[in-house]
């Protein structure tokens, strides 16, 4: 473990934190569409993902979800880290994009962490910057941008982070992830492939644009 943690967070972290979170963190892997954390969930740890990607998703009374973000190697949740330090429920539901592996933080040591070591005060600071933009730009998305721009944004941002061209995603999922129907996501979907920014195949999307 201590490898993969030098691997993803060495570039950030000293050596003797690095231990510190091998010592005290414990190690998961998760399945593509596993549910990692869920609405109403009390949160005692934060992830560090070591490989994969994690989406954070929000709910409203309805039950109908909207994708906030992604989350990648390197990376953390901010909200996460919010609940953790203000013990309360979960307000955001994490799914694994792919099959991810990450190390889960007691609250303990994030406190103590905070305290003892400015790389990880920084890396908490920013991670908080990192996902408070990113929260900033899906709300500009659905203020600003048409439906077909939000699904080629979508599509343009699950490739990256999958880091294939090629994704195996159904129309309906789409539909899930920015709140919307399948029969307007598959409308969209077809409107894209003739401004031949996506190709559509039988089982998965090819996306040109990146």
């Amino acid at each position: 473990m201590l490898q993969e943690l030098n691997d993803a967070y060495g570039f950030i972290f000293e050596k003797e934190l690095l231990q510190e979170i091998a010592k005290s963190g414990v190690l998961k892997t998760v399945r593509e569409g596993e549910v990692i954390m869920d609405i109403g969930d009390y949160i005692t740890s934060m992830p560090l993902l070591l490989e994969g990607a994690i989406k954070i998703l929000r709910e409203d009374k309805e039950g109908s979800e909207l994708l906030l973000y992604f989350l990648e190697r390197g990376d953390t949740c901010a909200l996460t880290l919010s609940c953790c330090l203000g013990q309360t429920q979960s307000e955001i539901r994490a799914v694994a994009e792919r099959d991810t592996k990450f190390i889960m933080v007691p609250i303990g040591k994030i406190e103590e962490w905070t305290t003892r070591f400015k790389s990880w005060r920084n890396f908490v600071f920013e991670s908080y910057q990192s996902r408070l933009s990113e929260m900033l730009e899906t709300i500009d998305t659905l203020a600003f941008m048409n439906m077909d721009q939000r699904v080629l944004r979508y599509l343009q941002d699950k490739a990256k982070i999958n880091q294939s061209q090629e994704l195996q995603v159904t129309h309906q999922q789409i539909a899930y992830d920015l709140n919307t129907s399948r029969v307007v996501i598959s409308r969209l979907l077809k409107r894209l492939e003739m401004e031949k920014k996506i190709l559509l195949q039988r089982n998965f999307i090819v996306v040109h644009e990146l």
